[in-house]
C-alpha cells in the first residue's frame, strides 16, 4: 500500500490539505478541535511522521472518581496512572475527584468545558443532576466511560464486574459454608446501583434456596466507618445468632474491628468487597471468610481501551464482556 499523504489525511479528518500542512508542520493558526481531527486522522492512517512537540498531550482524557480516602479508590486512580505513563505522549490523563455526596458538583464538573476533553471516564454516583451532566456531554459527541458504577443508566459506555452475580456468589458461599444455621445480614451504601444490584443477587438467590439461614435485614452504612459500624452493632443485638454477614460496600475496617471485639465474632461467616490490607489481615485472622475483589486495575484498562478506541487511535475494539471479579480467600492469599 501506498504511504498516506496530506490528501489522504485532509479526507479522513473533514478539512482541507492546508490545514493539513499547518498542523503536521506546526505553523499554527489552526482551531484546537481542527488540529485534534488532523493528528488523529494521520495517526490513524500510520502517517510515517512524529508529530511536532506542539502536539503532544493533544487529546485529554478527564477521569473523575471520589473518595480519594478509600484504598479501592486509590487503586483504580493508580491503575490509571500507570497505564497512562505507558500511552503515546498524544494523550494526557487527567485524573481528579470529587465529593460524594455533592451531586451540584460532580454535574459542575462533568459539564465543564473550560479545557478540551477528548474522552471522560467516570466513577461517581447517580442521581439526576449528575445522569442529566452525562446526557449534556455525550450530546457533544464526547466519549462517556463508566468505571465500577452507572452514573446514567442510558448514556455512556459501562465498565465493571456483574455485581448481580457478585451478590448471588456471597449468598452461595454463606448458605454453603456458614458453620451454624440462622439469619443472616447485608449492608449496602443504596445512592450505588451497583450496590443495590448486588443485594438484588444476594436476596435473589436466598429466596431461590431457602434453608436454615435466611436473609432477614438489610442495613444502610454510607461507606462510613462510624454508620458501618454502628449498623452491625445494632444488627448483632437484634439478631444474636447472626450466622452471616454480607457487606456490598466498603468501610470494611470498622466491621471488622467491630467482629475482632464481638465473642462471635470468628463463628459468622462475612464476606465482603475488595482487598485491602484490612481485609487480607481480616482473611488470615478468621475474622472474614471471602473478599470479592472487582480488580479496578483492569477496569481502569478496559476504560481507556475504550476510550482510545472512540477517538481512533486503536484499531481493536475492546471486550464487552463483564470484568471478572476475583475471590480471594485465607487460602489464596
Amino acid at each position: 500500500m501506498s504511504k498516506p499523504n496530506y490528501r489522504d489525511i485532509a479526507k479522513l479528518a473533514g478539512v482541507g490539505t492546508a490545514t493539513v500542512e499547518r498542523v503536521l508542520n506546526g505553523r499554527g493558526g489552526v482551531r484546537p478541535d481542527l488540529v485534534e481531527k488532523v493528528v488523529v486522522a494521520a495517526r490513524t492512517l500510520n502517517y510515517p511522521r512524529t508529530l511536532p512537540d506542539t502536539h503532544r498531550g493533544l487529546l485529554r482524557i478527564d477521569v473523575l472518581m471520589v473518595r480519594p480516602e478509600t484504598t479501592f479508590y486509590r487503586r483504580l486512580s493508580q491503575a490509571f496512572q500507570r497505564i497512562a505513563e505507558t500511552l503515546d505522549p498524544l494523550v494526557v490523563v487527567q485524573r481528579s475527584f470529587a465529593e460524594e455526596m455533592k451531586p451540584e458538583e460532580i454535574a459542575r464538573r462533568i459539564l465543564s468545558s473550560e479545557v478540551p476533553r477528548a474522552g471522560l471516564i467516570l466513577a461517581v454516583p447517580n442521581s439526576p443532576l449528575i445522569s442529566a451532566a452525562v446526557e449534556a456531554v455525550v450530546a457533544r459527541g464526547v466519549p462517556v466511560v463508566h468505571v465500577v458504577t452507572r452514573a446514567s443508566e442510558t448514556f455512556g459506555e459501562f465498565v465493571g464486574i456483574d455485581n448481580h452475580a457478585a451478590g448471588r456468589t456471597a449468598a452461595l458461599f454463606i448458605a454453603r459454608m456458614a458453620c451454624r444455621s440462622g439469619p443472616v445480614v447485608a449492608l449496602c451504601h443504596p445512592i450505588y446501583q451497583v450496590h443495590r444490584d448486588r443485594i438484588s443477587g444476594f436476596s435473589a438467590y436466598f429466596r431461590e434456596y431457602p434453608g436454615e439461614r435466611r436473609f432477614e435485614w438489610l442495613g444502610f452504612t454510607r461507606d462510613e466507618e462510624l454508620y458501618g459500624a454502628e449498623a452491625l452493632r445494632s444488627a448483632l443485638e437484634v439478631y444474636p445468632d447472626m450466622a452471616g454477614l454480607y457487606n456490598a460496600g466498603g468501610a470494611n475496617a470498622a466491621l471488622i474491628d467491630v467482629l475482632r471485639r464481638h465473642p462471635r465474632g470468628k463463628e459468622i461467616f462475612f464476606v465482603g468487597h475488595e482487598l485491602t490490607d484490612y481485609t487480607r489481615n481480616a482473611l488470615s485472622d478468621g475474622i472474614m471468610d471471602v473478599v470479592l475483589d472487582q480488580a479496578p486495575e483492569a477496569q481502569a484498562r478496559r476504560a481507556l481501551d475504550i476510550v482510545l478506541r472512540r477517538i481512533r487511535l486503536t484499531e481493536m475494539e475492546p471486550d464487552r464482556a463483564p470484568i471478572r471479579f476475583i475471590t480471594v480467600t485465607a487460602q489464596s492469599l
